[in-house]
Order: C-alpha cells, then structure tokens, then sequence
C-alpha cells in the first residue's frame, strides 16, 4: 500500500482528502503544518507528498525547499486554492500543482500518474 503524507491546515479539507484516498487504497498520514510535515518524514517513509501553500508558520514553498534537503526522491504535489503562486520559482520544484477544486478527481488521478512514474 502506498503511503502518501497530507499537508493541510484546514481540519475539514484534510478529512475530506483523506477518507477520499484512504478509499482509493492509500494509506494517509495527515499534517496540519509544515513542522508536524518535517517531523513525518524524518520519522517514516513516503511515496508521495500533498502540501498547501498558505499554512500557519512556514508554507508550503519553505516546506518544498526543507523537504529537497531530506529526500529529494518524494514527488510532491502542491494542492492550492492560490493560482498566483504557480509562477514562484520554489513551486517548480514540486512534481505537480493543483488549483483545489470540489472534485477530487484531477488530484487522485495525478496521485496515481506519480506514483506509477516515481516505481517505475
């Protein structure tokens, strides 16, 4: 089972994600901000990384760049409701960026799109 790491500050979205994944056959660990993030991926082992860009504390750009310092092998996908931020330089650093929609179904299926790429 691939194991994927939510960053979301918003507890609702973040339930909503991951009873949506958890049914796609995912196991998902669940962040509330960039800090509990970074403690994560020290301590276990992740296929894949979901992360907001406007979090409480640092955001999900300073996350990106944190996360490329530990493990430069974990595709991330940046899942924001902010389009201004695709042009950041930083965000090009993330596999994929998303505009949050109520459809789930543009994020499961590059989920699935990465973690096929990233075992092959």
């Amino acid at each position: 089972m691939k194991k994927i790491l939510l960053v979301e500050d918003e507890k609702a979205l973040s339930l909503l994600y991951e009873e949506e994944l958890e049914r796609e056959g995912y196991e998902v660990v669940v962040a509330y901000d960039a800090e509990s993030a970074l403690e994560q991926i020290r301590k276990e082992k992740f296929d894949l990384i979901i992360t907001d860009i406007r979090m409480p504390g640092r955001d999900g750009i300073e996350l990106i760049a944190s996360i490329m310092g530990l493990r430069k092998d974990i595709p991330i996908i940046i899942n924001t409701a902010y389009q201004s931020y695709k042009d950041d330089f930083m965000t090009w650093a993330a596999d994929a960026y998303l505009i949050k929609s109520s459809s789930l179904d543009e994020l499961k299926n590059k989920i699935k799109e990465l973690l096929e790429k990233s075992s092959s």
